[in-house]
């Protein structure tokens, strides 16, 4: 599928209208394929500004020699490149969890000190879709879970693009062995302390059960239909149910709410406790609120609940969401007060 140079090249179209790209570079073979890739990429040629950032998470013996690396093979394909390195002492759980944190974090910071416009390039392909929808759908994910990566997102004020979500890691290999590229190999993918791992060990089990990468990608495809369709209800939802906003509070049209399928309440509260600047609320907690929020307004019954440090509140035909006020040292709660937000698997 990629054996022509103008295939190849058509993998990164989609980032042909960008002024700036930072491309995220470990040294495995996928990401030295999207380097190779845009070093031969005509809209480089073009003024396209690319440059390579390479994140040393200190968390292996060898790491700096091998992020210097990475800065050398960027350097001889005329690339600018960023090594970055995580700092602190590292945790002894969910280890995986925060280094992605910490690297997504470093390159974000790298791409806004580059230029305002500049856009963070990872190289995740299909293999990684497939198993990041496996991996969501073991832990009871929601319908945007289940959607798998998005080709587009933004995080911390900048966008992150993934250009090669449809192409097999096979397919990224081939482009290194067909330029005679050295390439790295990260023995955490194998360490099945992670669940990744784990659940990587399964993949010839799961293909013969039916459950191969391209079952669990016709998955994230519809999935992610789906969850246009819900969106595009949530917006029509939302401009009839919204009353005002303002810095101080957020308020909802009870009668405007009361008959809207559970999903697009859920999905409506959890939009509105993120435009206020609260995180988003892990989904079972979310799930939680709506149906406190959904009895109130079934019974016309006054109730408030705490989520995400806001406080939702159901009076007065309204619905309102505002900043919770600080709890008085030792007194009792005065409502309903769910757990505190966690990132959804």
């Amino acid at each position: 599928m990629l054996s022509g140079a103008a295939a190849q090249s058509d993998l990164l179209a989609p980032l042909a209208c960008e002024a700036a790209l930072l491309l995220a570079v470990s040294g495995g073979p996928d990401s030295v394929a999207l380097m190779l890739l845009a070093a031969r990429w005509p809209p480089r040629a073009a003024g396209v500004k690319i440059s390579v950032a390479t994140v040393d998470h200190g968390l292996r013996e060898n790491s700096r020699e091998e992020a210097l690396r990475v800065a050398q093979w960027a350097r001889a394909l005329g690339f600018d490149h960023h090594l970055l390195t995580w700092q602190g002492l590292k945790p002894a759980t969910r280890v995986q969890e925060s280094a992605r944190a910490a690297r997504y974090a470093l390159l974000c910071a790298c791409a806004r000190e580059l230029a305002p416009e500049c856009a963070v390039v990872t190289a995740h392909h299909a293999d990684d879709q497939a198993e990041t929808i496996l991996f969501r759908l073991t832990r009871g994910s929601g319908v945007a879970g289940l959607s798998g990566m998005a080709s587009a997102s933004t995080r911390d004020g900048v966008r992150l693009l993934r250009p090669l979500l449809g192409v097999p890691k096979a397919a990224l290999e081939a482009i290194c062995v067909a330029a005679g590229h050295p390439f790295l190999r990260d023995p955490a993918n194998e360490n099945t302390r992670f669940a990744r791992a784990r659940l990587r060990a399964l993949s010839a089990t799961l293909e013969a059960q039916g459950l191969g990468a391209g079952a669990l990608l016709r998955l994230g495809k519809r999935a992610a239909q789906a969850e246009a369709a819900l969106n595009w209800r949530l917006s029509h939802a939302s401009g009839a149910a919204v009353l005002s906003r303002d810095a101080v509070e957020t308020k909802l049209d009870a009668a405007a709410l009361r008959d809207l399928p559970r999903e697009i309440l859920q999905r409506l509260l959890g939009a509105e406790i993120q435009r206020r600047g609260a995180p988003p609320p892990r989904l079972d907690r979310l799930e939680r609120a709506a149906e406190i929020v959904a009895q109130a307004l079934a019974e016309g019954a006054q109730k408030r609940i705490t989520l995400a440090g806001l406080s939702i509140r159901v009076a007065d035909r309204q619905v309102t969401l505002m900043a919770a006020p600080p709890r008085a040292e030792g007194c009792t709660k005065p409502e309903t007060e769910l757990p505190a937000n966690e990132e959804d698997a």
